[in-house]
């Protein structure tokens, strides 16, 4: 019985010992084939980094302000008369926009011209008197008096006839018509709003560290966000006394002369103010970058060496430093060289030493000013 049990106990042994010898040598042949494995090459897009002179710009956001923009109101009260004018008119200055109802102003003042015509002749008459020695000096002096109140009497209906026609201040552009033929208006109702938009102001504010770099007659470039064909140059014309304490920010005010009128008052504008002459930068396409809070890299395509000291077609992490962009381009300040490859596309998928495969027969967008279409 115990001999049986020493039998069988070294029988299991050798089981156990032949199980974990096969094993092991599947386990090393696993480790050898997963040794030599090497995972397919990523298809990726690429570009040939180039040193280009980089303008020096400054780019902010800004709004478009009217040289000249007011509300246009009635300043007597009256009834509408006649309206002269249609909305979205470009009118001169001095142009005649709404008369009101003047026939009691005109009425008086014919009364008050004939009140005058018979203070002269009476003024007249009293002078030849004094001439003669017959009426007194005091006589002619209070006739003079009344001939003096007739002619302001006269002056003052004609002026009230004048301010009940309402003329536009300076040319520009009407708004929206907001009187109606025969509506009553009260002193100082809306009659209809006026923009002066050749030229406008383009208003944007700088942070304080660029506020040494600008001065009056910087040359600005100025788009109008979210419509394509509106843009306009012109040039810096003011820059406030004053930083806001709160921002930090000043004020700065361009002129743009806006032949075409297609920059209005309030549009939202991006403004792009030259600094003078650049330098010269490496440039990449900004989908090349990838983006993370150590560190911005891109990726290098180039020959590199395996485990087995095979070569093949891969990429090289590269960490950079990064200037300013410009439409689909950014500047790399350090990092790479102009000559390099760089992947343009599917750096997400990318690991230093990766395997690549470059097809480039549609690649991302290179233009340092796109002009994308609408959708």
């Amino acid at each position: 019985m115990k001999k049986r049990m020493i039998l069988m106990l070294v029988a299991a042994g050798i089981s156990i010992a032949a199980i974990a010898a096969v094993k092991a040598w599947q386990i090393s042949a696993g480790a050898k084939q997963n040794a030599s494995f090497q995972p397919p090459p990523e298809a990726v897009t690429t570009v040939v980094a180039k040193r280009e002179e980089w303008p020096a710009t400054w780019n902010a956001i800004g709004s478009v302000a009217a040289v000249q923009g007011v509300t246009v109101s009635a300043d007597l009260p009256g009834i509408v008369d006649k309206i002269s004018f249609e909305s979205g008119q470009t009118v001169a200055a001095g142009a005649v926009l709404v008369k009101l109802d003047a026939r009691q102003e005109e009425a008086q003042l014919a009364a008050a011209e004939a009140q005058r015509s018979l203070a002269d002749l009476n003024l007249q008459r009293v002078k030849d008197l004094v001439a003669q020695g017959i009426s007194a000096q005091a006589d002619l002096d209070r006739l003079a008096a009344e001939q003096q109140q007739a002619e302001a009497r006269v002056g003052e209906i004609r002026a009230t006839i004048q301010r009940k026609t309402i003329r536009a201040p300076f040319a520009g552009v009407l708004g929206i018509r907001q009187v109606n033929l025969g509506q009553y208006l009260d002193g100082g109702a809306a009659v209809v709003p006026l923009q002066a938009i050749r030229p406008v102001y383009v208003n944007f504010a700088v942070p304080q560290q660029q506020l040494a770099q600008l001065k009056v007659g910087l040359p600005i470039h100025v788009t109008a966000e979210g419509a394509a064909g509106i843009a306009a140059d012109g040039k810096i014309t003011a820059v406030d006394s004053v930083v806001n304490e709160a921002t930090r920010n000043v004020e700065v005010q361009a002129t743009c002369e806006n032949a075409d009128g297609k920059l209005r008052p309030g549009m939202f504008v991006k403004t792009s103010v030259g600094m003078g002459a650049g330098d010269a930068a490496v440039t990449v396409p900004t989908s090349a970058i990838s983006y993370a809070p150590y560190g911005d890299s891109v990726f290098i395509v180039e020959q590199v060496a395996g485990p087995n000291g095979q070569r093949y077609l891969g990429v090289r992490q590269q960490f950079v430093k990064l200037g300013s962009s410009r439409g689909d381009q950014v500047a790399v300040v350090s990092g790479i060289q102009a000559g390099e490859t760089v992947v343009t596309s599917g750096v997400f998928k990318l690991r230093n030493g990766a395997a690549v495969k470059v097809n480039n027969a549609v690649q991302p967008g290179n233009n340092p000013a796109p002009k994308p279409e609408d959708s």
